[in-house]
């Protein structure tokens, strides 16, 4: 589907569905919510599901890769070339998210959405819209087509996944240089300044922060991207990786599927699908906070908890990945749990 049918086919959550999930954890024999977030998770996937008693046993994450050519302005500590290194990595299953997949039984997708060199790998999935973005210090990052069609290529692989059977998806990237398009984008959409919306990345000096802090700064300045055009914002100082996956929550939601968030970047991407159809938050689950700083800024700014706050910032999708095995958990206890009515334990009644 096209970016406009994909906005229009998003649906409100099975207020029905929820509710009698709700109600079925109040009938198993636990003190009422003491699974916490955890509960009311598997109560929201259940309303996005339209089924009591939802399924998350077939799951997939889908990790963006591309490159950013702000990299040239030495925001990062390492060359862009790891970028694509990681990449076939990934195709090799030799990278973290790849290992703990594995323990997970989540199936790993590479994307290329725009590395800066051809990759090499059979299980690399190739919709490469550029070989990385521009210098969004000298010029915009990328055209508004352009974004448009990373916006797409991520609609095409929620559905790919729909089709695929998957119950539940989850959501990662790799790309050096983006948690410089991240802040950059954060700080346009919820107005901070950039020095509080900046952090390190992968390890960077104070001088290297300087430097990134004053690269977001000019892109801004030069780029003028305006706050209420989400589309606007990712074209100017954004990546296609962040557009991938803001596409990626927008075609999960329309295809009926929960989506995990990860770190920062996907953060950013939640913030600018939610801008573009406020419906789409529904069907979000927030992993983890971030260490970077906009991490905690764009939780704020949607009003949502993560699961976990375990000064995680290893990126491509790992803390979704660590969710998701917490999800597995939870529903351990609300599928198997016996009730009440089959104990000899009274029922919890809610306090007043």
């Amino acid at each position: 589907m096209t970016l406009e049918q994909t906005i229009a086919a998003i649906r409100p959550l099975c207020a029905q569905s929820a509710e009698e999930a709700k109600q079925y954890f109040s009938s198993i024999a636990i003190p009422l919510g003491s699974l916490g977030m955890l509960q009311d998770a598997i109560v929201q996937i259940a309303g996005i599901q339209h089924q009591a008693h939802p399924k998350i046993s077939q799951r997939s994450v889908a990790v963006f890769c591309a490159d950013n050519g702000v990299v040239a302005q030495g925001v990062t500590q390492c060359g862009q070339g790891v970028t694509a290194i990681v990449t076939e990595n990934l195709n090799r299953a030799q990278t973290s998210v790849c290992r703990m997949a594995l323990h997970t039984n989540v199936r790993v997708l590479p994307i290329d959405i725009g590395v800066a060199c051809d990759v090499q790998g059979e299980k690399i999935i190739r919709r490469k819209i550029a070989y990385g973005t521009q210098d969004m210090t000298q010029a915009p990052a990328m055209t508004r087509e352009d974004c448009i069609r990373a916006l797409e290529v991520g609609i095409e692989m929620a559905e790919k996944c729909k089709a695929d059977g998957d119950h539940i998806v989850a959501v990662g990237e790799m790309g050096i240089g983006n948690t410089t398009s991240t802040a950059a984008v954060t700080a346009v959409l919820t107005g901070r300044p950039v020095t509080e919306v900046t952090g390190r990345g992968a390890g960077l000096s104070t001088e290297g922060l300087h430097r990134k802090i004053a690269a977001i700064e000019k892109a801004i300045a030069l780029n003028q991207p305006d706050p209420s055009d989400v589309i606007d914002v990712i074209s100017k100082v954004g990546g296609f990786d962040i557009a991938g996956i803001t596409g990626f929550y927008l075609g999960a939601a329309a295809q009926g599927m929960p989506i995990v968030a990860d770190g920062v970047i996907t953060a950013a991407a939640a913030l600018c699908a939610v801008r573009l159809c406020p419906a789409v938050q529904d069907y979000i689950i927030f992993a983890h906070e971030s260490q970077e700083p906009a991490g905690r800024v764009l939780l704020d700014t949607l009003g949502v908890h993560p699961f976990i706050t375990a000064g995680m910032r290893l990126g491509e999708g790992t803390g979704a990945i660590a969710a998701i095995a917490l999800l597995d958990l939870a529903f351990a206890v609300y599928d198997e749990m016996p009730c009440f009515a089959d104990t000899a334990i009274e029922a919890y009644q809610p306090l007043t």
